[in-house]
């Protein structure tokens, strides 16, 4: 394939399922960010930190309106970004995934990367509302969350490499020495630093929407990437044979 059509397949599937990420999200995570920010903002007024005059929601309607309307200008970015480092990826492991079109291959490819790069670091870091967490924590939440991330991305790097050396029966040595890898990491790594101190259903309602958001730019760009790669494929064979 020529690097310029591959670039566009990529950026193509990536923005797409940005896009799809950003509406989902403005769709159903949004107004759980409105419960939340309101919380927070019910405390502000009782602490004295802020006054509940009409000011005030002007100054936080317009902001509100502001951070809303980037939602999907942001799903775009980030999806373009991770898009690219999907399309790489499926670039280099597609002759190796199983499937018999390049849209299967997408989704199983897809659902390992969702596994390895999200589900399982929100297992043992969920996303929580913004009136959950201390700005003081913030720093090592981040640093916890990325480092989750970084074992096991690698990790399911390496272990695949290595079920590569093993013959097919024997491939699910590597399969569980991940497991075994990602468990210890479970194990030894902080919990979250920060207190609940909003209602649970509030958060498991918030975090249940997030986890819908997520899924669908992962669904997204593996079936978009996957039907445009099937499509030149398919494209390419016809005019050599006419």
């Amino acid at each position: 394939m020529k690097a310029s059509l591959f670039i566009i397949i990529v950026l193509v599937s990536g923005t797409s399922a940005g896009l799809v990420h950003g509406i989902v999200n403005y769709a159903i995570v949004e107004p759980y960010l409105d419960q939340a920010i309101g919380i927070e903002n019910q405390h502000l007024f009782a602490s004295g930190d802020e006054e509940n005059t009409p000011d005030f929601w002007v100054k936080y309607d317009g902001y509100r309106v502001w951070q809303k309307s980037g939602q999907i200008l942001a799903g775009v970015i980030l999806g373009t970004s991770i898009g690219s480092l999907f399309g790489i990826v499926f670039a280099l492991s597609k002759n190796s995934l199983p499937g018999i079109n390049n849209v299967k291959k997408a989704l199983i490819l897809s659902g390992i990367m969702w596994t390895t790069l999200y589900l399982i670091p929100f297992l043992k870091y969920p996303a929580n509302p913004p009136t959950v967490g201390d700005s003081e924590t913030l720093v090592l939440r981040v640093f916890l969350y990325l480092s989750l991330i970084a074992i096991s991305g690698i990790g399911a790097i390496g272990f695949y490499k290595l079920s590569k050396k093993f013959k097919n029966k024997k491939k699910f040595i590597a399969l569980i020495g991940y497991g075994v890898c990602i468990s210890i990491a479970f194990i030894a790594m902080p919990d979250n630093p920060d207190e609940i101190t909003v209602s649970m259903t509030l958060v498991n309602e918030f975090r249940l929407m997030s986890v819908l958001g997520v899924s669908s730019f992962w669904i997204s760009v593996s079936l978009i990437l996957g039907y445009l790669w099937d499509r030149l494929e398919f494209s390419k064979k016809t005019t050599q044979y006419t």
